[in-house]
């Protein structure tokens, strides 16, 4: 997926944030707040990682597709956009995952 895309997706969640919950599943969402948004980002991972263990390469682009989605809405709602999560990987670039990790919990 490209940043193009993100990007596009960041604007149309952006616009439909506030549009009537009835008639856009963005909306619908925003408006049962970050509890819900959250629970469904849970759930969209517990299907992709259910695709990955059974090998379903096809679903699992579905899955994977409907957790990039979930995600974006959830960073939205949050005042978050995707170049944050591409900047905190930027700086974490060329540190091991296990000094990252590391650091993370001794904190």
């Amino acid at each position: 997926m490209s940043n193009d895309i993100i990007t596009q997706l960041e604007a149309i969640i952006a616009e439909r944030r506030s549009a009537d919950p009835s008639s856009s599943y963005v909306a619908s969402l925003t408006s049962k707040g970050r509890q819900k948004m959250a629970q469904k980002l849970g759930e969209e991972a517990v299907e992709a990682v259910i695709a990955a263990t059974a090998d379903d390469a096809e679903n699992m682009t579905g899955e994977a597709a409907d957790l990039v989605f979930h995600l974006l809405v959830l960073l939205a709602d949050m005042g978050l956009e995707w170049q944050d999560v591409l900047n905190e990987l930027a700086r974490r670039e060329g540190v091991s995952g296990l000094e990252e990790k590391a650091s993370r919990t001794s904190k």
